[in-house]
């Protein structure tokens, strides 16, 4: 798909970037037809709801976790990771393909196991850490929750307060943990824990696995207003061995930062923006007000045509940050903040003109059979708010594009 070359030198963002070819090629054509197959072989109602967005893997079900074992049996949970830790040293494409298509049709996605913990620990994690949890993700048997928001650090991840004070061979911890969704049904608990709070906010901070069913950790849910469950956490002298330290000692930010980016673009995929503005163009193509076909309304066409051209471009965008994260290296900050803004903040503006278009009715709750799109405006409506929160407020991807890609300053 992607036959990049380096642009000519010179200033300006065309230094970094790569010519792209958006054309998939014979054999990821054929992987899309494949895990096209694997779904309708597998299509179970209670795996796959495309009313719920992105928000298919917050659900821990028998189903559900079958389903994930059979794509870990396919060996695509591990696409990109490299061979000699169970992968198939595959490019990044093939697992945004397999993403895309999961997405398309409401079912899981390959996951924070596989993406953020699996490929962290591959870069930094020590020889326990990878034998003991990268066969396990591989094969779906083990299911992770992610801490880094606290009460006084929500998109500010540097000034995370968990106190991590060591004890012999280990670590104390004692704080809180806020927005944690999965926690409610995870296995272990990927946190960052303030190692050393004499050191500048961003240079004192720890990765460690914790265990969920220890006795100091208590949870209580937190329900949201896009339907699923997200979790408060209290940390009481929670105990942790050195050896679930996740790479060097206060180097926690610079790994949280890495996965963030790789968040930021896996957990908000293309497909169901995509999907919804399909959805909303049919509306308008067969339905009518006042007798008067909407189609023919001019302000509605202008509205539509705008949507489906953002949608394009949301996709270019998704591309290029595949095209990047390809080239090695850490992954490509700015272009996944920049997908992040983008994409999120264009499902907000889908689900806003949908509800302006499709009138009153709009407001009936999902999958109401006489709703407008059966209800998907309303839902996405309030799905939206937390995507654009998620992975870091849009505030926050303007701010690193500015600092990191535009070279603004830090106060401007």
């Amino acid at each position: 798909m992607y036959d990049y070359q380096t642009l000519l030198p010179g200033r300006g963002p065309t230094q970094e970037d790569a010519r792209v070819n958006f054309e998939f090629s014979t054999d990821q054509k054929a992987m899309v037809e494949e895990i096209d197959q694997f779904i309708e072989e597998n299509r179970d109602i209670e795996v796959m709801d495309v009313a719920r967005e992105n928000m298919s893997q917050l659900v821990d079900t028998p189903p559900r976790r079958k389903f994930m074992a059979k794509i870990g049996e396919r060996g695509w949970l591990g696409i990109t990771w490299p061979k000699k830790f169970g992968g198939q040293d595959g490019e990044g494409v093939y697992e945004y393909l397999l993403n895309e298509r999961l997405a398309r049709v409401g079912a899981p996605q390959i996951g924070k196991g596989v993406g953020i913990i699996g490929k962290t620990i591959i870069r930094h994690g020590n020889d326990k850490l990878k034998e003991e949890f990268l066969p396990k993700i591989l094969r779906n048997e083990i299911e992770f929750a992610i801490g880094y928001s606290e009460p006084q650090a929500g998109s500010d991840a540097a000034a995370m307060a968990l106190k991590a004070t060591r004890d012999g061979d280990g670590w104390r911890l004692n704080g809180q943990k806020v927005f944690t969704t999965s926690a409610h049904f995870a296995d272990w608990y990927w946190i960052g824990a303030r190692t050393d709070p004499d050191k500048p906010k961003h240079h004192g901070i720890s990765v460690f696995l914790v265990r969920m069913d220890d006795p100091g950790l208590t949870i209580h849910p937190m329900p949201t207003i896009g339907d699923e469950i997200t979790n408060q956490v209290f940390f009481d002298n929670v105990y942790v061995g050195n050896d679930y330290l996740v790479g060097e000692m206060n180097k926690g930010f610079q790994y949280i930062s890495e996965a963030l980016d790789l968040e930021r673009f896996t957990m908000f995929t293309f497909s169901p923006i995509e999907a919804r503005v399909e959805l909303l163009c049919e509306y308008v193509r067969t339905e009518t007000r006042d007798g008067v076909p909407l189609k023919d309304d001019p302000i509605i066409r202008r509205q539509v045509a705008e949507l489906v051209t953002d949608t394009e471009v949301a996709r270019v965008l998704g591309l290029r940050f595949v095209a990047a994260s390809m080239r090695g290296g850490a992954p490509p900050t700015c272009e996944a903040s920049a997908y992040k803004l983008y994409a999120t903040e264009l499902s907000r503006r889908i689900a806003n003109v949908s509800m302006d278009i499709a009138g009153p009715g709009s407001q009936l709750r999902v999958k109401t059979t006489s709703a407008p799109m059966v209800g998907r405006a309303e839902s996405t409506y309030r799905y939206t708010v937390i995507d654009t929160i998620g992975g870091g407020a849009s505030e926050i991807q303007k701010n690193i594009i500015a600092r990191r890609k535009l070279g603004l300053p830090r106060n401007f």
